[in-house]
C-alpha cells in the first residue's frame, strides 16, 4: 500500500475504535504498523493479564487464534474479534486434543502419576485437558509448583520443555511439537554472526532448539528480552533469535542498541506466516463488520478454570522469566 492509503486505513481504524468501543491488543510478533496502532502490546502472558483489565465492550486481538481464544475465555462477556480466523499456530496444530487425551489415558493405564503442563500455544480443547497452562514468562514458576510426586507431561513444545527440564531439574515427558519459526534458525549463520560481531550478546527464545540455545548468552521470552537489553546502559550489539518483528519492539524500547536478526536456514529473517495473516485492512474490516468473532465454545468453561489458576493467580515475579545461559 502507498503511504497515503496506509494513512487512510489507519484513520479508519482509529475512528472505528471509538465508534464501537474497542481496545486493540497486539502481540510483539505483529507487523510494526499494527503494533504502533495497538493500545496494548505484549507477549502471551502480558496480553492475557491485560485483557482482564480492559473496560471497553470489544477486544480486537491482533495475534493468532489461540491468543484470541484466551482473551475470550478470560472475558466471557466481551466481544472478541480476530482480524483473520485462519491465523493459526504450528505448535497448537501439533497437539490435537483427541490425540493428547488418548496419550494421557495410555499413561494412566500404565500406572503413571502425572500432571499435564501445557504451553499457551495450544487450543482451548487441549487447555481443558490440562492441569496448568504456562507461557515462556511464567513457565518456570509453574513447573516448580508441581508436587515432586508427579511426573510432568509437557505439551506441545519439546524445545521449551527440554529447556525447562534443565533449568528446574524436573524430569518431563515431552510432546513432539515445535514452533516452525524458532526451529529453523541456522546454527552455522549464528556462529558466523558471532565471529563477525565478537562483542555482541546473543539472546534467544526458549522455543529455539538446543543447538541454538547452546550458543546463547541469554534465554528468555519476549518480555524478558526487553528487560534484559534495557539493563545495558552503553550501546550494545544484540543477536536476536526470535520472530523478526520483535526487533521493532526492541528498537522502540531501547533504541540505543543495535539489533541483528539471527538468520533462518531458508531466509534472512524469520517471520511467522500465521501472525502475518493479520493486516491493517483486515483489522479495519473486522471492526467494520464485527467478524470474525470468537464465540463461546463448550470446552471454554474448563479451559478458563485452568487459565485463571495458571495465569492470574501467580506471583508477579513470575512475569519476567529468562536465564543467563549456564545458570
Amino acid at each position: 500500500m502507498s503511504t497515503a492509503v496506509v494513512d487512510d486505513v489507519v484513520a479508519e481504524i482509529k475512528n472505528l475504535k471509538k465508534k464501537i468501543g474497542a481496545t486493540i491488543l497486539a502481540h510483539y510478533y505483529q507487523e510494526s504498523e499494527i503494533q504502533e496502532l495497538a493500545d496494548i502490546t505484549g507477549d502471551s502472558l502480558k496480553l492475557a493479564r491485560e485483557a482482564t483489565k480492559v473496560l471497553s465492550p470489544v477486544i480486537v486481538f491482533c495475534g493468532v487464534h489461540f491468543m484470541a481464544e484466551t482473551a475470550k475465555m478470560l472475558n466471557p462477556q466481551k466481544k472478541v474479534l480476530l482480524p483473520d480466523l485462519e491465523a493459526g499456530c504450528s505448535l497448537s496444530d501439533s497437539c490435537p486434543a483427541d490425540k493428547l487425551e488418548r496419550y494421557q489415558e495410555m499413561l494412566r493405564i500404565n500406572g503413571r502419576k502425572f500432571q499435564t503442563v501445557t504451553y499457551i500455544n495450544s487450543s482451548a480443547a487441549v487447555k481443558a485437558l490440562s492441569d496448568w497452562v504456562v507461557t515462556s514468562g511464567n513457565a518456570e514458576e509453574i513447573i516448580r509448583r508441581v508436587p515432586e510426586e508427579y511426573e510432568i507431561l509437557f505439551v506441545p513444545d519439546q524445545h521449551l520443555g527440554r529447556y525447562l527440564s534443565e533449568v528446574t531439574a524436573r524430569q518431563m515427558i515431552l510432546w513432539n511439537g515445535s514452533c516452525m519459526v524458532h526451529e529453523i534458525f541456522s546454527v552455522h549463520d549464528l556462529v558466523r554472526l558471532k565471529q563477525k560481531l565478537p562483542n555482541a550478546i546473543t539472546i534467544a527464545h526458549p522455543e529455539c532448539p538446543k543447538n541454538i540455545l547452546e550458543h546463547t548468552d541469554f534465554i528468555g521470552g519476549t518480555e524478558a528480552m526487553i528487560k534484559h537489553v534495557s539493563q545495558f546502559k552503553e550501546p550494545t550489539d544484540f543477536l536476536v533469535a526470535t520472530e523478526a518483528n520483535m526487533l521493532w519492539q526492541l528498537e522502540s524500547k531501547c533504541a540505543r542498541h543495535r539489533y541483528h536478526p539471527v538468520p533462518g536456514i531458508t531466509c534472512a529473517c524469520n517471520k511467522c506466516p500465521h501472525m502475518a495473516r493479520n493486516t491493517l485492512e483486515k483489522l479495519r474490516d473486522c471492526m467494520l463488520t464485527g467478524k470474525p468473532e470468537i464465540t463461546w465454545q463448550p470446552e471454554f468453561d474448563k479451559a478458563r478454570e485452568v487459565l485463571e489458576r495458571s495465569l492470574l493467580n501467580v506471583p508477579a515475579k513470575a512475569v519476567s522469566g529468562g536465564h543467563p545461559h549456564g545458570d
